[in-house]
């Protein structure tokens, strides 16, 4: 509790003044996560063709800026905006899934936007006329086996910049969530015990943000989130969700590792439970359970109502994360101690799972 030694003293300062001069900035850290969402969609892609095992291979969609991009090419300031859109269909694990890259870089802020993210953001001073630029990243996995759940994820960064003083503002956002149609707790247990993990390591309770974005913050908001209200359900059993999470290089570190965990925390149940068998009945459920996913994107999504805002949007690409096959059934009937009541008990009152 003395004076510091000044020679400690000195040293300290040098530290610090070193890490300030090396910070990077908000553009820097935009650059650095746009590359790597786009090196990671491939890594993704690849690893999932090898898992369906059917032979059948992701499309690609380019558009835009990303037309003519390669992924050996680096995105850059003068990139532009654009987009990459691969989407695997008729698979034997996969019946139909997508993994869906966008960049935009120089869009302005309209006045309903802006308002959107202020209203988030209580240190935000945006404005409509901003410059914003934003990156993302997304996964939506649609089983064909009812016994393996479908797999959401997504990760983005949102930055925008003052008009008026040229000042940056960066925010991280994503998370991963399942939606099965049959519990096998442990498979749940188990994934929610890895995004916990996760977490806890980048976020203990002593670090920057902790507060807000923990597990259990995190597993409430996905709870919150994928809500349906009309039907008073959740759309599945939840995962992670954060938004407005501000960028520095622990934030990136994270978002970055986020997105590293989808296949790992996903992959050991498609290995245990894609090869036991099923029923019509049990694929009918599968089915009835995928309308209320629709139901969910179109009702109440906001990345779908963000999309279908355009003045030409890509309605193909918004849509991608429909299932390939569903069905509505007027007034459908659970039966009493079966399996899809135990979900439906779950998904009226969800539990934690850790």
């Amino acid at each position: 509790h003395g004076k510091m030694p000044s020679r400690l003293s000195a040293t300290i300062d040098e530290e610090t003044s070193a890490s300030t001069r090396s910070k990077r900035s908000d553009d820097d850290l935009f650059n650095d996560f746009a590359n790597f969402l786009q090196t990671t969609q491939k890594d993704i892609v690849s690893q999932l063709e090898s898992v369906d095992g059917s032979g059948e291979h992701f499309s690609e969609d380019r558009w835009g800026a990303l037309t003519d991009l390669t992924y050996s090419d680096q995105i850059s300031p003068e990139t532009g905006s654009g987009g990459a859109t691969r989407v695997i269909q008729r698979g034997d694990v996969i019946e139909k899934g997508a993994c869906s890259l966008t960049l935009i870089q120089n869009g302005k802020l309209t006045a309903e936007r802006a308002k959107a993210v202020s209203g988030r953001n209580d240190n935000a001073n945006v404005k409509e006329g901003d410059v914003f630029s934003a990156a993302a990243l997304s996964i939506v996995l649609h089983t064909r086996s009812p016994n393996v759940p479908t797999f959401r994820s997504d990760v983005r960064i949102f930055l925008v910049r003052s008009e008026e003083s040229g000042e940056t503002l960066a925010w991280f956002g994503g998370g991963a969530d399942l939606t099965p149609y049959y519990l096998f707790d442990e498979d749940i247990k188990e994934f929610h015990g890895k995004q916990k993990e996760l977490c806890d390591t980048y976020f203990p309770p002593d670090a920057e943000f902790a507060d807000a974005f923990n597990y259990a913050e995190m597993k409430k908001n996905c709870d919150g989130y994928f809500f349906l209200p009309a039907r008073q359900e959740h759309r599945g059993v939840g995962g992670t969700f954060y938004d407005d999470m501000p960028a520095n290089e622990n934030t990136l570190a994270f978002t970055k590792a986020m997105a590293e965990s989808w296949l790992p925390s996903w992959l050991p149940i498609v290995q245990r439970r894609k090869e036991l068998e099923y029923s019509e009945q049990q694929r009918d459920w599968q089915l009835l359970r995928r309308g209320r996913y629709l139901e969910f994107n179109l009702l109440y999504d906001r990345g779908v109502k963000f999309g279908l805002a355009n003045a030409n949007p890509r309605v193909e690409g918004v849509m991608v994360s429909a299932p390939p096959l569903i069905a509505w059934e007027y007034n459908h009937k659970i039966e009493e101690g079966s399996e899809e009541e135990r979900l439906m008990k779950i998904l009226k009152e969800p539990i934690d799972w850790v």
